[in-house]
């Protein structure tokens, strides 16, 4: 029986994956990050909502700069979010299949991201 040479250590930061395997990494983490900012969304538009002054002192909030910054990459995380979801749906009709307009599709879900946080920032901050 032949033996096979396993690793020893596995880098992770070594390992050469397809850009689709990206964008679907991508598409879990924002997923996550987007999930953990509800709460913090609903609580602002609660106090905003409740009077004059919390309006304000949401107002408030929303003229910071890191808090800004925060918006763009929220931003990024939702146009990544939605673009790569509707890839994988489309996927799941067997739309955009072949390993060439898979990897086209990827391109344009990382890219179009990227987009709209460039955007955004050049608006925000």
């Amino acid at each position: 029986m032949p033996r096979f040479s396993r690793p020893s250590f596995l880098n992770p930061l070594r390992i050469q994956m397809p850009v689709g395997a990206w964008t679907s990494i991508g598409h879990r983490l924002t997923g996550i990050l987007l999930a953990v900012v509800v709460p913090c969304g609903v609580y602002l538009l609660d106090q905003s909502l409740r009077s004059e002054q919390g309006f304000a002192e949401a107002s408030a909030i929303f003229s910071l700069r890191p808090v800004k910054a925060l918006a763009v990459l929220l931003l990024w995380a939702l146009s990544h979010h939605l673009l790569a979801g509707t890839r994988h749906l489309l996927s799941d009709f067997n739309i955009g299949s072949p390993l060439r307009t898979a990897r086209r599709s990827a391109w344009f879900v990382n890219l179009g991201a990227v987009a709209v946080a460039s955007l955004a920032a050049g608006v925000l901050l």
